[in-house]
């Protein structure tokens, strides 16, 4: 198992949180395994930005973002070098730290507040 610690997230993980996920796992479906319900509004199918992460440490052990990866999160609210999408990011035998970012573009355009 593979350690992630979520840094503080207002909504989704107030405290933050440390979690184990098998390599292998998206970073997406290791949150929501755990109980961090990031916003995943293509289902995981890569359409969308709404799981955007920005991973503050483990980056490199990542695969490389795939261009359909790339192009779309030159969309994503808050992009920073180390943004992926979480849905994309796969999980290896690296400790990774991630945060998730305080708005999603779907929350930016209904005006930041709780979208489901």
């Amino acid at each position: 198992m593979t350690q992630i610690i979520v840094l503080p997230h207002l909504e989704l993980c107030p405290e933050g949180a440390v979690i184990d996920a098998e390599p292998g796992t998206s970073v997406c479906d290791a949150l929501l395994d755990n109980g961090i319900e990031i916003e995943h509004a293509c289902e995981k199918s890569c359409a969308c930005t709404t799981c955007h992460v920005v991973v503050r440490e483990g980056y490199s052990s990542l695969g490389e973002a795939e261009e359909t990866e790339d192009d779309l999160l030159d969309k994503a609210w808050g992009l920073e070098p180390t943004s992926r999408l979480s849905c994309q990011a796969i999980v290896g035998e690296t400790p990774l730290t991630i945060e998730i970012p305080k708005y999603t573009i779907n929350m930016a355009k209904e005006g930041g507040g709780k979208h489901k």
